[in-house]
């Protein structure tokens, strides 16, 4: 895809927003039975839901709000030491495992693509390691082939939306003749091509026009969601960094899925780091030259569902605020309180690296650094707020 260029710069058309408007947004982990999904969300959570080696363990999808590590934060409540400490969360839900034949109802197809179809993002789980005590629902283990299982699933499962959307607005718009529903039935035809002609995966196309994101936003398809592949390896593997797979699941994503990100991971040894202390887990990833990857899993799952945060800081409460990207003041002030929306007068913001470098507010004052912002500023991930409002009038007594 070309980037567009504006006016006299250069500038990265960003992905389209195609999904939920909101920042109460899921991210669901899927996968195939046995490829360590409720292992991973257990390690993610700290929660124990049954990881038990048999295919439908996870009936009821587990939900579990897990905060973001980030450093910025931590320097925030390191530095103010505040009564109150709030840092952002990522809403992630553990989904039972999806089998060949899905979209018609095999295994526990139909609740679990409901459950898909409740989320907003995918943590896409694959199975790269050999264990004879865990049996693979395929009889082998076959990464790719496991990837292409779930991919056709969830492009099956659109086709079988699309179907019926189409009929009706067949029905109104062109048997009927109303023209206000003939844009939206142009749009379902060459969403329909793309799905069930080419079959490809809606969100697979980047240059979907505003129009279109318009009508994808209000069916929002199985297929439209974000994807993040993680890898599930051996232990050995994954502090090796290799695995006969790796090369192969990335060249299939790199052609299936252009850009998507591939992160390997292993549920082993993420589970035995959790039942260290901290000082037990630095040994052991110094002794191993290793590193969780949970932190970077949690950072790209958010990021993926278009969300970031701003900061308000202070002795009583230090709290990450999430936003969607793109978000002016007015709107971000409005997350703290309607009342900061109605009546904004202005956002004073500081970088956070300028706050850690000047080591103060007066500081970043005094060196020029703290900005009056207005209506149209549009928040930036990790900026510190305060916001300036006109408290509404209070409703006179009779």
């Amino acid at each position: 895809m070309a980037p567009k260029k504006a006016k006299g710069d250069d500038v990265l058309k960003p992905p389209p927003l195609i999904g939920r408007f909101g920042t109460s947004l899921k991210i669901g982990i899927v996968g195939l039975p046995n490829v360590g999904k409720s292992t991973f969300f257990n390690v993610l959570t700290k929660s124990q839901a049954a990881a038990e080696n048999f295919p439908f363990c996870t009936i009821d999808p587990n939900e579990s709000r897990v905060p973001i590590p980030d450093e910025r934060y931590d320097f925030l409540c390191q530095f103010h030491k505040p009564a109150s400490k709030i840092p952002a969360f990522l809403n992630v839900v553990d989904i039972a495992g999806l089998v060949k034949g899905a979209h018609v109802g095999q295994g526990l197809g139909n609740a679990f693509l409901s459950h898909i179809s409740a989320c907003d993002g995918i943590f896409h789980l694959t199975r790269a390691f050999e264990d004879e005590d865990i049996i693979h629902v395929e009889g082998t283990v076959d990464p790719v082939r496991d990837m292409e299982i779930i991919h056709e699933e969830l492009r099956l499962k659109d086709v079988e939306m699309i179907a019926p959307i189409i009929d009706k607005l067949e029905k109104t718009a062109v048997r009927g003749g109303d023209k206000k529903l003939k844009p939206e039935y142009d749009v379902m035809c060459k969403i329909k091509s793309w799905v069930v002609d080419e079959k490809k995966h809606v969100r697979y196309y980047h240059d979907w026009n505003d129009k279109e994101i318009e009508v994808l936003n209000k069916y929002l398809f199985l297929t439209s969601k974000p994807m993040i592949y993680l890898v599930n390896l051996p232990e050995k593997d994954y502090i090796r960094r290799k695995n006969k797979w790796l090369v192969k699941i990335k060249e299939w994503v790199d052609s299936h899925d252009p850009g998507a990100l591939v992160i390997p991971f292993s549920g082993n040894l993420e589970s035995r780091l959790q039942d260290m202390s901290e000082e037990e887990r630095q040994k052991c990833c110094k002794e191993h030259k290793t590193q969780s990857a949970l932190g970077k899993i949690i950072k790209a799952g958010y990021a993926a569902l278009q969300l970031e945060y701003f900061f308000t800081a202070g002795p009583d409460e230090v709290r990450a605020w999430t936003i969607r990207k793109g978000t002016k003041a007015p709107q971000a002030a409005g997350k703290i309180h309607t009342d900061f929306e109605r009546g904004f007068i202005m956002a004073e913001v500081m970088k956070f690296q300028d706050f850690k470098e000047e080591g103060s507010e007066s500081a970043v004052k005094a060196a020029g650094k703290y900005r009056q912002q207005g209506r149209n500023y549009t928040v930036e991930d990790g900026d510190i707020i305060f916001f300036k409002f006109n408290a509404p009038n209070a409703p006179k007594k009779k």
